[in-house]
């Protein structure tokens, strides 16, 4: 009679191990799944934000620092990243993600590249609803329209010739597409005056929430 009231404890005892241990493998699946997930994230973040600065910097092992930033009046209704790049603790440039501007049917996201003298360095299109076979031509897998901003800054050319052509501007529209190259030059414009006007302010941020981050490790 002993062995026979024995067997159900012992059983219930074994299922309760295996429970256990199949508990365990689920969360050390979700908490790998998780990291991997991660992981993945960043990697997409990276190639996002190398394909956007001078490819000069690209090899490097750059270090970036997340900035949120909030400025309705240049870059959106929304709050964005900015990405300071540093090399050895000095910054070299910039990326907002993303700026908004207006489109032709809606809102379009555009990723932008700045070097720390306010040169840009690469821009592209991130998100956008233009008409497919006319403004979608903002899309760098559909032309090379967007690479025109490449290598300008508020300077060159000077910034009251910051519009299209068909507005006597120095950027090209593309064709049937005017109102999304007017919302595109003007996105990318007052990215520039954003970043000229708050640089340091971006630097110096990077540079404390480095400082954070060192100090906790």
């Amino acid at each position: 009679m002993a062995g026979a009231e024995g067997g159900p404890i012992r059983t219930a005892a074994l299922v309760a191990i295996i429970a256990l241990a199949a508990w365990f493998g689920i969360s050390a699946s979700h908490d790998f799944s998780k990291e991997r997930i991660a992981a993945n994230r960043r990697a997409r973040l990276i190639a996002s934000l190398n394909s956007v600065l001078d490819p000069a910097l690209r090899e490097r092992d750059l270090a970036t620092v997340r900035i949120g930033v909030t400025d309705k009046e240049l870059l959106g209704n929304e709050p964005i990243d900015v990405y300071v790049a540093e090399d050895r603790d000095t910054p070299v440039a910039a990326v907002f993600a993303t700026a908004e501007t207006q489109g032709y049917n809606s809102t379009i996201h555009l990723l932008i590249g700045v070097s720390r003298d306010g040169v840009l360095t690469g821009v592209r299109a991130v998100s956008h609803r233009e008409t497919p076979g006319l403004g979608d031509a903002i899309d760098i897998q559909k032309s090379k329209w967007i690479t025109q901003f490449d290598g300008k800054s508020l300077d060159v050319p000077d910034r009251s010739l910051w519009l299209v052509d068909k507005d006597d501007g120095k950027f090209d529209s593309i064709t049937g597409a005017t109102v999304t190259s007017r919302g595109v030059v003007k996105g990318v414009k007052n990215a520039l005056l954003y970043f000229e006007s708050h640089r340091d302010e971006l630097f110096t941020a990077a540079a404390a929430a480095r400082s954070h981050d060192d100090a906790e490790q």
